[in-house]
């Protein structure tokens, strides 16, 4: 296993990890790995995007979308 120390982590930083971990019963370092985890395993394009993307490639799909026929609500802003 690899080790990773970051310095000059500014105080807020710290605070708001050491929040984060106890929130998660966890300590401060588990809570950074799990960050880092998190972060790198997410795709590499936007699953959206991704199945447009697939989609195009074999001529789209047509859906039906049935007429809006509800009235717009009024909005109360007091």
């Amino acid at each position: 296993m690899a080790t990773l120390t970051i310095r000059q982590l500014d105080e807020r930083t710290h605070a708001r990890l050491r929040g984060r971990a106890a929130k998660h019963g966890r300590s401060v370092e588990a809570e950074v790995r799990a960050i880092l985890d998190a972060t790198v395993d997410l795709p590499e394009q936007n699953f959206l995007l991704a199945l447009h993307a697939a989609m195009s490639e074999v001529g789209g799909v047509d859906l039906t979308l049935e007429p809006r026929t509800d009235l717009p609500r009024p909005v109360d802003l007091s």
